[in-house]
């Protein structure tokens, strides 16, 4: 039997069996703009929307549900969620999950500061004695986490560290690129704070889906779907709606070249 025939054939019944069950693809999230966030009631972003087209293009139904990362994973370990969206790639999670050939984004980890208070850099040994802005259960990269050089203060969201970056409480924050200046944006503190132009690290996010029947083949051809979808031009659109004025800044090669986050609290 012909391999192509086998993946589609695997992926139809796959969207069969949740028919027959009258049941929808259960995909687990947390709010991360502006990968995947909600809006006045509607879920938004370029990692939801991308995610979106590629089921309908494939013909299956998805529940979307957002939970504390800490719970998402737990749902998947519990069997209660079929699938995550935004999660990075890590080997202990291979014997429980799958994940397609074509991530959804790039994570990019970079440091912002106020106008007022300036603090450009160009190695994490020029950070010290500052005091840098974090979100609880990242672990950004080991030799930012376990440098002794400067100080890490978490807060319990974005829009805290950004406040109290303007009020002078913290020297810098830490934080993903377009996350960044999507909260800046909100905030109106597009034109108070800079963004820093060293990378300190990357990292690829994921829908991945847990082990099943027909799940590794469905992996495939959702992989191959979205690589297609990125190759058009309303992928390039989607993208440009989400860029923010990080699309104006050319990022220099990261520090570190990988990036790991706690199960505990983050992806």
């Amino acid at each position: 039997m012909p391999v192509i025939f086998q993946l589609l054939t695997a992926v139809l019944f796959t969207c069969l069996s949740l028919t027959a069950h009258g049941e929808k693809l259960r995909i687990v999230t947390e709010p991360w703009a502006p990968y995947v966030y909600e809006e006045n009631g509607q879920m938004r972003g370029l990692d939801y929307e991308a995610t979106v087209i590629v089921f309908e293009r494939l013909g299956i139904e998805v529940q979307w549900q957002f939970l504390p990362w800490k719970r998402c994973l737990a749902m998947l370990d519990q069997g209660l969620a079929d699938g995550a969206l935004d999660i990075f790639h890590s080997h202990e999670r291979d014997a429980a999950l799958l994940y397609p050939s074509e991530p959804l984004s790039q994570v990019e980890f970079v440091m912002f500061y106020a106008n007022e208070r300036p603090h450009p850099f160009q190695t994490l040994d020029d950070l010290k004695g500052l005091t840098i802005g974090t979100s609880p259960g990242y672990l950004y990269s080991a030799g930012f986490s376990e440098s002794t050089l400067f100080t890490r203060e978490p807060a319990p969201s974005h829009e805290a560290n950004f406040g109290k970056l303007a009020r002078g409480r913290i020297d810098l924050v830490i934080t993903d690129r377009r996350v960044g200046q999507h909260v800046l944006k909100e905030l109106g503190l597009e034109h108070h704070v800079t963004q820093a132009s060293p990378v300190i690290s990357s990292q690829k996010q994921f829908l991945a889906v847990r082990r099943g029947a027909g799940m590794d083949l469905l992996v495939q051809r959702f992989g191959a779907e979205l690589k297609r979808f990125k190759q058009e031009p309303a992928y390039a659109a989607l993208s440009a709606k989400y860029a923010g004025n990080s699309a104006k800044t050319a990022p220099s090669p990261p520090l570190e070249q990988t990036v790991e986050q706690q199960e505990s609290g983050a992806r």
